[in-house]
């Protein structure tokens, strides 16, 4: 696998992201890649060091005759979203990603692949490490924890970087240049619940909702995709309308940035109900999939009898709980009126845990418009209070406003056009970068951001164009040599 990979071109790139890969790198847990790129610096002897929350900083002289040039910050994120398959039978702890080339495209086998930010990562690398490639005073910044948090970046200090331009290597199409995106919330509600003896005239039943795609909570919420605690809300709300069925847990979606792809419920139903309850959930079933035959083609809904739990919710707070999670948002909230076809404000109700007397749905909340994230969020602290929940935001970070007068800009669509003869599409997106961050301590700092083309990030199917990745390659060469004094 890593040979196969690393021989496509450019190596260069390919070599640094295999030896990446093989750290293990979650956010929250990125001590083992914080050593790998300080051990990295330090080999070539570049000035490498650590600050105070554990981003990376090496800086690697200017090239002859290109002393006089901008000092460029390249930058790029550490830590990688950890989803899998079901049925992948995999460590991400310990374990390194397994790769393959499948029809133009590297995938990994059943789960993500961590080209979300890592070929950002292995392309700084392979410039840092270069001894023929012109380019002037470069700065790399390696942040941490950019997928649950932030944090990285938010604990960047003023005075750290000495770049006067920023590329930031994390959009994720190659005919795109970055100029804004949005920022987020999350939305946490919480309450505790003491749970009801289940009663002996009842059947215990596993409903799972597994198939979905997934995806992107930012990049892909616009698509239609499928979200598992939805769905399975959906079928729950109705078993428990027409049966009165009733739950003992919950277990939906595992990360706020990514929409849920599975969820499992624990249930119980009056023995005598079972028939026409089995009958009415073979017909919801259809139905939803029916619905989203075209978007999620592979949804599966699944009735399985397990042993019964010793205990279920209370009636009340089932109720409420059911009817607050049909309430709250989920998807795209609102459209931008300034950027055509982009999505203004959105939520992902990432997940749902109802287990041991206690109630948690996580959410994320984006926008690129800070009152229009408030907003969102206000609704769904309405909507869950409803259900005698205490609500809480944390990890409240800006977008990046965009600047269509920047002057880094025109260096990105001059070349483009110049290298590829078209036109780049100049946008803002609706995922959650760091160049908004970094601009509050770094106002000056004149800020851009491209990268190749992926697709399906913080999903399985995640997976980069190879001809992209050459794309990408030969378009930051470029910029780097027409970098002005």
């Amino acid at each position: 696998m890593s040979k196969t990979i690393q021989e496509l071109e450019p190596k260069a790139i390919w070599k640094n992201f295999s030896a990446l890969n093989a750290v293990p790198r979650p956010s929250k847990k990125e001590a083992r890649v914080i050593q790998f790129i300080l051990d990295f610096g330090a080999q070539l002897k570049l000035e490498t060091f650590k600050d105070e929350v554990g981003n990376v900083i090496v800086r690697k002289p200017a090239t002859k005759g290109y002393e006089k040039r901008k000092m460029v910050t390249l930058q790029s994120h550490l830590d990688m979203v950890h989803q899998k398959n079901n049925d992948t039978n995999f460590d991400f702890d310990t374990q390194g990603i397994e790769m393959f080339v499948d029809e133009g495209w590297v995938r990994a086998k059943g789960t993500t692949l961590g080209a979300d930010n890592g070929l950002g990562v292995a392309t700084i690398m392979a410039l840092l490490e270069s001894v023929d490639i012109p380019h002037p005073a470069l700065e790399a910044l390696f942040t941490i924890d950019e997928e649950t948090g932030m944090t990285g970046a938010k604990g960047l200090k003023e005075g750290v970087l000495k770049g006067d331009i920023l590329l930031n290597l994390d959009t994720e199409e190659d005919d795109e240049i970055g100029i804004g995106c949005a920022g987020g919330i999350d939305v946490t509600a919480e309450r505790k619940y003491k749970s009801k003896s289940t009663s002996k005239n009842t059947l215990a039943f596993e409903i799972l909702v597994k198939g979905l795609k997934g995806g992107h909570s930012g990049m892909d919420i616009h698509k239609g995709l499928g979200n598992a605690n939805k769905i399975m809300n959906r079928v729950l709300h109705l078993g428990a309308e027409h049966h009165k069925l009733r739950i003992a847990t919950i277990q939906g979606g595992s990360l706020r940035n990514a929409i849920p792809r599975e969820s499992v419920a624990t249930i119980v139903i009056d023995k005598k109900k079972l028939e026409a309850f089995q009958n009415d959930f073979e017909n919801w079933s259809r139905t939803i999939k029916k619905e989203k035959l075209i978007t999620e083609p592979a949804l599966e809904i699944i009735l399985r009898e397990v042993k019964r739990p010793k205990g279920v919710l209370p009636q009340k707070v089932q109720t409420k709980l059911l009817n607050a999670l049909y309430a709250a948002h989920n998807g795209v909230y609102a459209m931008s009126a300034a950027f055509e076809d982009l999505v203004e404000s959105s939520n992902n109700i990432a997940k749902v845990e109802v287990e041991k007397g206690k109630i948690r749905i996580s959410c994320l909340t984006r926008s690129s418009v800070n009152s229009g994230k408030i907003d969102v969020a206000q609704s769904l602290r309405a909507a869950f209070e409803l259900a005698d929940c205490k609500v809480s935001f944390s990890g409240d970070y800006p977008g990046w406003h965009p600047n269509p007068n920047s002057a880094i800009l025109e260096v990105l669509k001059n070349q483009y056009i110049k290298i590829f003869k078209a036109a780049p599409n100049v946008a803002a997106c609706h995922a959650g970068l760091e160049c908004g961050i970094l601009g509050q301590n770094y106002p000056k700092i004149d800020m851009i951001s491209f990268g190749p083309t992926i697709r399906g990030a913080h999903s399985p199917d995640e997976r980069v164009q190879i001809t992209s990745v050459q794309k990408f390659w030969t378009f930051t060469l470029a910029i780097l040599k027409n970098i002005p004094e």
